[in-house]
């Protein structure tokens, strides 16, 4: 699907919702997305990208970056606590903070390198055993442990159980952050970015819809 006809989606989906114009950021998910692939939705003017992975980011932005100039990446995948410097070098957000564990060895390279990333922490809204994030009824501490140690926490994300309908999560997240005074939401994806849109979300994660289907890594 053409990166055009996306944004008039995200437009159409905003002025639905009765959101201005533009309110809604799209991130263009590269992850294990050849090159040329990328290269032709950069070639179309989109600067804001997500990754998955600290080291595939590395082994691709730089260049990108030399030749296209500013990039707005974002951090969506899980990030190892022995990988947050190189991602603070990377990243300007990052949207999986999702344990105390990283949320110190955040502060504690903030204070040493003078910088850190925008956070999105993750909130398992499911509450699924086998996925990562803060569970929901533990958000409001967290949030809190995380300001009081100046992480720049700037919202929510969520990545809904294949099997519920995402709109129930979508609203959960909504809730939990506006009673924590945040404005991020980064919800919604290829298939339900609309939905989201519809129940507030500032950052809207689309891969395959832009890109096609993804290419599996070389195990080698």
């Amino acid at each position: 699907m053409p990166l055009a006809e996306i944004r008039a989606r995200i437009a159409k989906a905003e002025t639905n919702a009765g959101r201005p114009a533009g309110s809604v950021q799209l991130i263009a998910v590269s992850k294990v997305q050849p090159l040329d692939r990328v290269q032709a939705v950069l070639d179309q003017g989109q600067r804001v990208f997500g990754e998955n992975k600290v080291q595939e980011a590395a082994g691709k932005w730089p260049d990108f970056r030399e030749t296209y100039g500013e990039i707005d990446l974002h951090l969506i995948g899980p990030l190892q606590t022995n990988k947050v410097r190189q991602a603070f070098g990377l990243f300007q957000h990052i949207h999986s903070l999702d344990r105390p564990k990283l949320a110190h060895t955040m502060a504690r390279i903030a204070q040493e390198m003078g910088h850190c990333p925008q956070l999105y922490i993750q909130v398992n809204t499911g509450e699924e055993p086998q996925k990562a994030g803060i569970a929901p009824q533990e958000a409001d501490a967290f949030v809190a442990e995380c300001r009081s140690m100046d992480l720049p926490v700037a919202g929510l994300m969520c990545i809904p159980p294949v099997d519920e309908t995402p709109a129930l999560h979508f609203a959960l997240l909504a809730k939990l952050a506006a009673r924590n005074g945040l404005q991020g939401l980064s919800m919604g994806m290829s298939d339900d970015f609309e939905q989201a849109i519809a129940l507030g979300a500032t950052h809207v994660r689309v891969g395959s819809a832009i890109f096609g289907t993804r290419v599996a890594p070389n195990p080698a």
